[in-house]
């Protein structure tokens, strides 16, 4: 894991005994600068308590480590919404008391405040994520595409493509392409016959993919011109674009939402400290001050209309957000359920195809 270098420091700041630290595991790149920025810095300067903060490509894999080997030195970690429901389920998490959550300004109580879903027991949402294809402007002057269809139409869309390796989220996207309506994705890919069409489907790109396991290779790989089209997070994408100023277009149609949050991992050395974390974190102010740096939607109705301008510009943020009404038509949420139960089969299958 590579360390980020930001240690927030607690001398000077409160009196008495030296308070103990928070370690925090994020993903890194933009994402976890938004982390750093709209909750360490700030939890910081408030509390005394220093946040030191590390990343990793998926926090849910060095936790189950931790846990498994009896040696944690992680308090708190942002992971995604089905890994956080695994990891629930082996034990691998603490339980968080909704009762530690900030109600928003009007006095609703937290857990009416969040969205369905963003809080379970050991997890508390910090964002609304989705996956979405993207594609470098330079490359497509004549005609852009806009489906997930001109995802997979290599002959009037050529080029190398970008996708993330795993069947998570590829598979729903093959299904969308090749003419499954979002709401009935996760019926059809319930059965093998369904399971089948996804993976040929892939089978028509496949000599044209790159696959990427950190977020912060797709756009990378858009600006050295190594790929046309990607298949991302939303917000490296914008990230790339909006502060590089790369030629970089979102196609929202087909996009895939899910959540990430907070987890602590059981065995957390700074307990105390970590649902303190989690508490300050996950109230409607910092939900929203940290959608300013990235563009995921805080899970938080309150938060919603808190959300300001893309930091260091005049230009409002919420046009960018997955979970504006305008970018939600024929958007898929990504089915908890479903990935919890089929995961490691599904997986066992994309790693054997990819490797045929």
């Amino acid at each position: 894991m590579k360390r980020v270098l930001f240690l927030g420091t607690a001398i000077g700041l409160v009196a008495g005994p030296a308070l103990a630290d928070v370690n925090l595991l994020s993903w890194g790149g933009a994402y976890g600068n938004s982390h750093l920025e709209a909750y360490a810095k700030p939890f910081t300067e408030e509390t005394g308590i220093a946040v030191n903060m590390s990343d990793a490509d998926n926090p849910a894999t060095p936790i189950k480590a931790q846990v498994e080997a009896g040696n944690v030195s992680i308090d708190v970690a942002s992971v995604e919404y089905a890994d956080a429901v695994r990891l629930c389920d082996e034990g691998a998490l603490e339980v968080i008391d909704p009762a530690i959550l900030v109600p928003a300004e009007d006095g609703t109580a937290a857990e009416e405040d969040f969205i369905d879903g963003a809080i379970t027991e050991c997890f508390v949402g910090t964002d609304v994520y989705s996956m979405v294809l993207a594609y470098n402007a330079d490359k497509y002057a004549d005609a852009q595409p806009s489906s997930p269809a001109d995802f997979f139409d290599l002959e009037a869309f050529p080029g190398k493509r970008t996708m993330r390796k795993g069947a998570k989220f590829n598979l729903e996207l093959a299904l969308m392409a090749d003419g499954v309506p979002a709401d009935e994705v996760y019926d059809v890919l319930s059965t093998p016959e369904g399971v089948d069409r996804a993976f040929a489907k892939l089978d028509t790109i496949k000599d044209e993919v790159i696959w990427w396991e950190a977020g912060a290779q797709p756009p990378q790989l858009l600006a050295d011109g190594e790929v046309n089209m990607a298949y991302a997070f939303n917000g490296r994408i914008f990230n790339a674009a909006q502060q590089d100023g790369q030629p970089f277009e979102i196609i929202w149609d087909g996009q895939i939402y899910e959540m990430e949050g907070w987890v602590v991992p059981k065995g957390a050395p700074n307990l105390d400290q970590a649902m303190e974390f989690v508490s300050w974190t996950t109230a409607p102010a910092p939900q929203a001050r940290a959608a300013e740096f990235i563009s995921y939607g805080p899970p938080r109705r309150s938060a919603a209309s808190m959300v300001g301008n893309i930091e260091g510009t005049d230009q409002p943020m919420g046009p960018h957000l997955p979970t504006t009404d305008a970018n939600m038509q024929n958007a898929l949420g990504s089915d908890l359920d479903f990935w919890v139960d089929h995961d490691a089969e599904l997986n066992e299958r994309f790693n054997s195809w990819l490797a045929s």
